[in-house]
C-alpha cells in the first residue's frame, strides 16, 4: 500500500485515480510515498524519508523547495497545460477590459441616483470610450500551452498576432497556428504591438525583463497583460511609464500593495486556474503522475529530474536517482552484472546536476544488489519496483 498525503483540498476527479486497493488517501496520513497539493507551502515543511514524490496541481511551484528535494531524491510534478484553457480565457477577457473601461464604468453607474441614471449614464459614458481590438497587433511573448491558445483565440477575433519564444516545443508548434506572425527578436514584439501579453516562466533570466529599456521599446499607449508572474514586471518602471501613458493599461493576475490601487492598473485576484475544470485538470494530472512513478518508476512532467518514461519489459525494475557525473552508468551496471542479473532495458536521461536511470532486468533484485547500487558516490535512492 501507498500512502498519499493531501496538504490542500484536492479535486474529487483526481483524488479518484488512487484506488483503494493500493493506496491510502488523507490529509493526515503518516509517512506519505507521494504528497499532492496546491498552494500549501512546504519551504518549512519536514519531509520524512518515506517521501518520494510530490505533485503540485498547478503549473508554478514556487511553493515547493524544487532544489532541495531534488538533492533528497524526491521527484516533485506539476501539471503544464491542465489549466491553459482556464487562463486563456481570463486573458481573452484581460484583453476587452484592457481596451473598454468596463470596470471603471460599471463603478461609476453604481455612484448614480436612480431616479435619472438614464440620463446621467447618456451624459457621461463618453468617459469610458475606448478602442476596439479588432484589427489591432497582439504580441504574445511566450507559446507554452496557455500562450498558443491565446495567439490562437486573439486571430479568431479578428486580431493580428505576433509570437516570440526562442524555446518553441515542437508540440506547441503543433498547435500554433500559422497565421501567426513569428518575432525573431523581442524588440518586433515591443515595437510594433498594440497589446503585449506575458506568458513565460519566472527565473533568472526573466526576472524584471519588463524593465525601463523595454517600456521605452514599446508603443505608445501599449496595453500590458501579465499573467505568468509579477516578477516578470519591474514595478517602479511599471509606474513610470503608465504615468507617462507610455502604457494606457496593465492588467495583472498578481496583486500587491504597490499597485493595488494605482491608476489605469486593473489587479485580478489570481483567479487564472480558477475553475472547477482546471482543478479538475490539474487534479488528475498530478495524481496520474504520481501513480506512474510510484508504480511504474516513470517521470513525466518534472521541475527537478528529466523525463524519463517506458512501458516496462520485465516484471523487475530498478529506479536510481543520482549525481550528472561520469561513470555513473558504468558502475551502476557493473554492479548489476556483479550480481549475475542481466539487463534487458536501460534508459537514463540529465538535468542539470540532477539524473535518473531505469533499468528493467529479468529477475528478482534482491537487498544486497539494492544495498550495492546505494553505496555507489553519487547516488542519492535506489527503488526496487
Amino acid at each position: 500500500m501507498y500512502n498519499i498525503l493531501t496538504l490542500n483540498k484536492i479535486s474529487e476527479a483526481g483524488l479518484k485515480h488512487f484506488k483503494s486497493d493500493k493506496y491510502v488517501v488523507s490529509d493526515s496520513v503518516e509517512n506519505p510515498d507521494g504528497i499532492i497539493l496546491r498552494s500549501f507551502s512546504m519551504h518549512e515543511y519536514d519531509a520524512p524519508a518515506s517521501l518520494l514524490a510530490v505533485g503540485r496541481a498547478g503549473a508554478g511551484v514556487n511553493n515547493i523547495p524544487v532544489d532541495d528535494y531534488a538533492k533528497k531524491g524526491i521527484v516533485v510534478f506539476n501539471t503544464p497545460g491542465a489549466n491553459a484553457n482556464a487562463v486563456k480565457e481570463l486573458v481573452i477577457a484581460a484583453l476587452l477590459l484592457a481596451s473598454r473601461d468596463i470596470i471603471g464604468g460599471a463603478k461609476w453607474v453604481e455612484t448614480l441616483d436612480s431616479d435619472s441614471i438614464a440620463k446621467d449614464v447618456e451624459k457621461g459614458k463618453k468617459a469610458f470610450v475606448g478602442p476596439e481590438i479588432y484589427g489591432k497587433t497582439l504580441g504574445v511573448i511566450g507559446l507554452g500551452a496557455i500562450g498558443v491558445r491565446v495567439a490562437n483565440t486573439a486571430l479568431h477575433l479578428g486580431m493580428h498576432v505576433m509570437g516570440y519564444d526562442p524555446f518553441l516545443s515542437v508540440d506547441a508548434a503543433w498547435g500554433l497556428s500559422r497565421h501567426v506572425e513569428k518575432a525573431d527578436e523581442l524588440s518586433k514584439i515591443f515595437e510594433e504591438c498594440d497589446y503585449i501579453t506575458l506568458h513565460l516562466p519566472y527565473n533568472k533570466n526573466t526576472a524584471q525583463m519588463i524593465n525601463k529599456e523595454a517600456f521605452s521599446a514599446m508603443k505608445d499607449g501599449v496595453r500590458l497583460l501579465n499573467f505568468s508572474r509579477a516578477e516578470l514586471v519591474d514595478t517602479a518602471a511599471l509606474k513610470e511609464a503608465v504615468d507617462s501613458g507610455k502604457v494606457a493599461k496593465y492588467i495583472c493576475d498578481f496583486p500587491n500593495n504597490d499597485l493595488s490601487k494605482y491608476n489605469n492598473v486593473i489587479m485580478i485576484p489570481h483567479l487564472g486556474a480558477s475553475t472547477p475544470e482546471s482543478e479538475d485538470n490539474c487534479a488528475s494530472m498530478a495524481a496520474v503522475e504520481i501513480i506512474d512513478y510510484l508504480e511504474n518508476g516513470n517521470i513525466v512532467n518534472s521541475v527537478n529530474f528529466p523525463s524519463v518514461s517506458a512501458a516496462r519489459t520485465t516484471e523487475h525494475r530498478i529506479a536510481v536517482i543520482h549525481d550528472n557525473i561520469p561513470s555513473m552508468i558504468s558502475n551502476i551496471s557493473n554492479s548489476v552484472a556483479n550480481a549475475g542479473i542481466n539487463i534487458e532495458n536501460l534508459l537514463n536521461s540529465a538535468k542539470g546536476e540532477n539524473a535518473y536511470t531505469l533499468i528493467d532486468v529479468n529477475t528478482p533484485v534482491d537487498d544486497a544488489l539494492k544495498a550495492a547500487i546505494e553505496n555507489i558516490q553519487g547516488v542519492r535512492r535506489v527503488r526496487i519496483i
